[in-house]
């Protein structure tokens, strides 16, 4: 049988680790949560990066930005367009960095091919929606959305008041 103190020591605890889980992962370098709103995201894909030393270094310190992001795919290959990492001043002194070059996906070709054929149909586009490091690699989460109409975008800005709200009932109520 559990006292009282105990009770609410576990809890405490529970509420602390639920908070921990709502939280982005501590591996998370940056996600765009832009294209979470604009798209109905569908089918999402893991795809690695093909990076420059000062790119690494920057990403390090979480200088990097998605909002902008797709993908194109162009002779067989992936490449991430629109996204921004600032270089650090100490990192790239010997290297002219160009923050929103076109960086290379590297993907399977299975993968390639059904990002490409759903492209192909109408309405159906490829965004950036993570970055994220994976043991000491860094990742780029991929996802094939449909563009949303103003009112799909009112009634998720609905949806999200109210979970809002309610949450705030919970918690005083």
């Amino acid at each position: 049988m559990l006292t009282s103190s105990t009770r609410s020591a576990a809890l405490l605890y529970n509420r602390q680790m639920a908070k921990q889980n709502k939280k982005s992962r501590p591996n998370t370098i940056a996600q765009n949560r832009r294209a979470r709103f604009d798209f109905e995201l569908s089918e999402k894909f893991e795809a690695g990066l093909v990076l420059e030393g000062w790119e690494v270094k920057a990403i390090r310190s979480s200088n990097v930005q998605l909002t902008d992001s797709y993908v194109l795919i162009r002779d067989g290959e992936a490449w991430l367009l629109g996204s921004n990492i600032m270089p650090l001043l100490s990192a790239s002194t010997h290297v002219v960095a160009d923050p929103q070059r076109t960086r290379k996906l590297l993907l399977h070709t299975k993968e390639l091919a059904r990002i490409h054929a759903a492209i192909q149909q109408k309405g159906f586009t490829c965004v950036a929606t993570a970055m994220y490091w994976k043991g000491n690699k860094v990742k780029c989460e991929i996802a094939l959305g449909k563009g949303k109409k103003s009112h799909d975008k009112r009634a998720t800005q609905r949806d999200r008041d109210w979970d809002r709200q309610k949450q705030r009932l919970m918690k005083h109520g």
